[in-house]
């Protein structure tokens, strides 16, 4: 659970927490417990990412000499990072389809990596959640404006912070999962249930970092404050709702927000150096309750593949509600976020992370481009976050003009 940013989500996010999220850590960059890295300040403007869309016939045709060049250029990420198994997915119409798994599921048996296998996907669940908040926000139910103390009592600024603060990760308040009272109680007992006030006491012992709408600041409570929106709006449970008017409105079948820490097999093994020596352990049956509806989801490749064009397009919502969620603020150098999405160099979707998993799904619309890269690891190379590295390695090749790249950020350790 990387509580910073290590995948650039813009941070890209998921990241921290592991549910990390964009940058280099979007996933995080520092472990529970550890000094937190220097915020960033980032003036509230929302100004597109300056990333020129590519014209279709940019993208190359995915010959086999191009799948060779990128076998290799895969092969060469998971030899240096370590990476035991990964499924990438590369598409474009009228380019052809690139599908692969390399590597093992399994450490123990030796069962390879397939295109079939569920996986935890961390802070894409977010792109689910702000879903959901903006089909509200469609059916005149919530308003983007409105504060969340509307919904929520007792958020500090509460009658200040608005939801598009929270969804565009400019609210000032601290992230639960980088506080070290949570990560010490998580890693104690990973099979532990939180509840999203548990989660929510964790941030709010904290003063906020800055004034609403002064900075991004990547933050899972954002998300979890989200959530009880949506649940207390609709009046039904998170993941019922989820399940139903995103994930089966989106025509997505192996796709779960779970209420404990179930998960559909067939999937890989998950593995992780965020644990309290610091010696990779297996997080396959973690509870991914603690990161609720900024971490929680599982899904496979064949329906993020689906969701990354759904989300980016904005296909379950109005157009002009998409537009609003697509504003995005820089955040990192040739990265943006928006409501719950971010742009990095052109490249729009999210990135996710949390124990034994990391995920990226993005959409590039001149070409009309899908990538989703599947890892069962989250233990970072160097200060990277691995899926960041196949993305860069990938995007390298085929859109040498929008190279997926969320600068590292420091890591204190894990």
């Amino acid at each position: 659970m990387r509580t910073h940013w290590r995948s650039a989500a813009v941070a890209a996010v998921a990241l921290g927490l592991a549910v990390s999220p964009v940058g280099a850590g979007a996933g995080a960059a520092y472990a529970w417990g550890a000094a937190a890295p220097a915020r960033q300040a980032v003036p509230a403007v929302t100004v597109p990412v300056p990333a020129p869309t590519p014209a279709a016939g940019e993208f190359p045709q995915l010959t086999p000499a191009v799948a060779r060049e990128l076998d290799t250029a895969i092969r060469k990420v998971m030899t240096e990072a370590k990476v035991p198994g990964v499924i990438v997915a590369l598409s474009a119409p009228g380019k052809g389809t690139y599908v692969r798994s390399f590597g093992v599921a399994d450490k123990s048996t030796g069962m390879p990596m397939s295109p079939g296998l569920n996986t935890r996907i961390g802070s894409e669940t977010k792109t689910f959640t702000v879903t959901a908040l903006l089909q509200l926000v469609d059916e005149g139910k919530v308003a983007l404006d409105d504060p969340i103390g509307t919904y929520v009592d007792g958020v500090p600024n509460g009658d200040r912070i608005t939801l598009r603060e929270l969804a565009g990760m400019r609210s000032g308040l601290f992230n639960y999962s980088a506080d070290e009272d949570f990560g010490k109680a998580f890693l104690a007992d990973p099979s532990r249930p939180f509840t999203p006030q548990q989660l929510l006491a964790y941030s709010f012992k904290h003063p906020v970092l800055f004034e609403p709408d002064a900075k991004f600041d990547y933050s899972n409570t954002n998300l979890i404050l989200l959530g009880l929106v949506v649940e207390k709006v609709t009046g039904q449970r998170l993941d019922d709702y989820i399940n139903r008017e995103v994930v089966a409105a989106a025509g997505l079948k192996h796709t779960l927000f779970p209420v404990g820490a179930e998960f559909p097999a067939p999937h890989a093994q998950g593995y992780t150096d965020q644990t309290l020596s610091g010696k990779t352990a297996n997080a396959t049956d973690w509870n991914p309750s603690w990161g609720w509806a900024a971490g929680a989801m599982i899904s496979n490749l064949s329906d993020l593949r689906s969701w990354a064009k759904t989300v980016a397009t904005g296909t379950l919502l109005k157009p002009a509600t998409q537009a609003e969620r697509l504003k995005v603020v820089p955040s990192l150098p040739g990265a943006g976020y928006g409501l719950g999405i971010f742009n990095v160099q052109g490249w729009i979707g999210h990135n996710g992370s949390l124990p034994g998993y990391q995920s990226l799904t993005v959409y590039l619309p001149g070409p009309q481009a899908t990538l989703v890269v599947l890892l069962n690891t989250d233990t970072d190379y160097r200060g990277s976050e691995p899926s960041t590295l196949f993305g860069q390695a990938i995007t390298r090749i085929v859109t040498p003009d929008h190279v997926f790249t969320l600068p590292a950020q420091p890591v204190t350790g894990h």
